[in-house]
């Protein structure tokens, strides 16, 4: 993160720079959320006037409110280069006082089992531009309370406990908390197993607990749950993600972001959807070393057990290898795109319950190991971390708003009611310039279309809006690099496109002539202001009536 901590306003990440200005968007969103008392599962200021289910998106609430006075005060591009470092340090501190206070007894061996939960590859991977994946401070805390609940006499009060934790990850990151939710129950079943009779004296004390977290949480989350999935703008499934399994040669590779990583070849085959495991073959080898070592401890059985029954999850419903996707079908062969809950995951990423297993048999194998010489043991620990450790990430130089938008200059274009339309309008394929001018404003001027996920005719997800004729005529334009042929019914469709919107002025940076010959041949001749051209649509309306 040194060159986003040295210049969080000039650079933006080379993997999902999209995905790093949606989060910059959020934070915004947070704070316009607080500064106009408006509803924060839904926002008009992107997709206007349809708008966008926001507790349907990544909207991350649990960290963006907290956050709202840093972002009106610094910005959002400071406040999200804040927000990353806290969240990668923050969850290696939980993970690291979780293990410390509960399962091992020294500190150097909480602090290695720690610093892998927080900075494993798959989490730096996702540091490229997803802080929602890596905000996991709360996992550690809410793991703990589960597998403590019962063991004392007061279960009301840790129901409470665990109740508000679970409340605030549904508002950080729901596909995580379900992870760690299963993952719990996978722990619980190997802990039957393993305690039996310990498993007999608080199974009531654990059911009563349980049904407090689950009361209390039903009643705090029951609006936000059902506006997420019955309200405005919600879809039924993610196909695009929902055979993402992970490669199982991708658990022997060295992501890219570490140091044993960066093959390109690699990336390009095995690293084409996510990084959410890649181990390296030296902690694939040393990890069932471990946990057969100390398989008659109970942790170290509940988290090997745990750990294989998710690595084989992660492979998803059907098996990729070296990049491609088999007809072999994948230990989750059974998930369909209308299975409930599981159709809205990325399969891959039930490698993070694998990352906390780990973190767990590593923090145990530096602590508990009897053997001879524990310190060639721990040395073997240290070679299997050392190729993971994470380099610097990748960053490219990013524009910033043009001085029209910076300036305020944009104000007397856009009426009340109305929205501008940024060209080229924001999109999952274009536009990441044109929506980090909404982020840079405070969003107060809406756009159409948008980044997001909506539903589609079919009612599954799609990355942001049906696409508009403009937008069609924009992506022709960039990808040939000339302005197309424009017809009578091109004109008379935008035109509808632009009503639709309520659109005021159409903008767009300076510099690139294909897009405004052809916004000129569309709306007739732009003016030049400042470092943009703009259609100011009120003109535009008064020479065509």
């Amino acid at each position: 993160m040194a060159r986003f901590v040295v210049d969080p306003d000039g650079v933006i990440t080379t993997q999902v720079p999209g995905d790093q200005t949606w989060f910059q968007w959020l934070l915004v969103h947070a704070e316009y959320s607080v500064r106009h008392f408006s509803d924060p599962f839904f926002s008009t200021r992107q997709n206007a006037p349809d708008g966008v289910n926001m507790m349907a998106n990544t909207s991350v609430l649990g960290v963006t409110v907290p956050l709202v006075p840093l972002t009106a005060w610094f910005g959002p591009r400071v406040v999200y280069v804040v927000w990353m470092v806290g969240a990668l340090a923050g969850t290696a501190a939980t993970a690291y006082w979780v293990l410390q206070r509960h399962l091992v007894r020294s500190r150097p061996a909480a602090f290695v089992g720690g610093l892998f939960a927080g900075f494993a590859p798959g989490v730096v991977h996702h540091a490229n531009g997803q802080p929602n994946h890596v905000s996991n401070f709360l996992i550690p805390l809410i793991v703990a309370r589960v597998l403590r609940l019962g063991g004392c006499g007061r279960w009301v009060r840790d129901g409470l406990l665990l109740a508000g934790l679970v409340t605030w990850q549904v508002f950080i990151n729901e596909e995580t908390l379900l992870i760690a939710a299963l993952a719990c129950g996978v722990a619980m079943i190997a802990y039957v197993v393993a305690e039996p009779r310990r498993v007999r004296e608080r199974g009531a004390r654990f059911l009563g607990a349980l049904t407090v977290t689950g009361v209390v949480t039903g009643a705090l989350c029951a609006y936000p749950l059902w506006f997420q999935f019955v309200g405005p703008l919600t879809f039924t499934g993610v196909p695009l993600f929902a055979t993402w399994g992970e490669d199982p040669a991708a658990w022997l590779a060295f992501a890219r972001d570490t140091i044993g990583g960066g093959d390109d070849a690699v990336d390009r085959t095995l690293g084409i959807t996510e990084q959410n495991g890649w181990f390296g073959w030296p902690l694939v080898l040393l990890t069932p070393v471990l946990a057969a070592m100390l398989r008659r401890t109970t942790a170290g059985l509940v988290a090997g057990m745990t750990g294989v029954v998710f690595a084989l999850a992660s492979l998803g419903p059907v098996i990729r290898f070296a990049g491609q996707e088999t007809a072999w079908p994948g230990p989750l062969f059974f998930v369909t795109a209308e299975t409930p809950l599981l159709n809205l995951m990325t399969p891959g990423r039930f490698a993070y319950a694998v990352v906390g297993c780990v973190a767990v048999l590593l923090a145990l194998g530096w602590d508990r190991l009897r053997v001879p010489r524990p310190g060639l043991w721990r040395l073997a620990i240290v070679a299997a971390l050392y190729p993971l450790l994470p380099t610097p990430l990748l960053a490219q130089v990013d524009s910033p708003p043009p001085v029209f938008i910076s300036s305020g200059a944009w104000r007397p274009y856009v009426r009340p009611g109305h929205t501008m339309v940024p060209v080229p309008l924001p999109s999952g394929w274009s536009g990441r310039d044109t929506l980090s001018w909404s982020a840079a404003t405070g969003q107060e001027f809406a756009v159409p279309e948008g980044y997001f996920l909506g539903p589609s005719d079919s009612g599954e997800a799609q990355l942001g809006a049906s696409g508009s004729r403009l937008s069609y005529l924009v992506w022709r334009a960039l990808s040939d690099g000339r302005a197309p042929e424009i017809t009578a019914d091109d004109v008379a469709v935008i035109d509808r496109e632009i009503q639709r919107w309520n659109g005021s002025v159409v903008v767009m940076r300076a510099g690139y002539e294909p897009l405004r010959e052809l916004l000129d041949s569309v709306l007739g001749s732009g003016n030049a202001v400042q470092d943009v051209w703009l259609w100011d649509l009120r003109a535009v309306e008064s020479g065509r009536s």
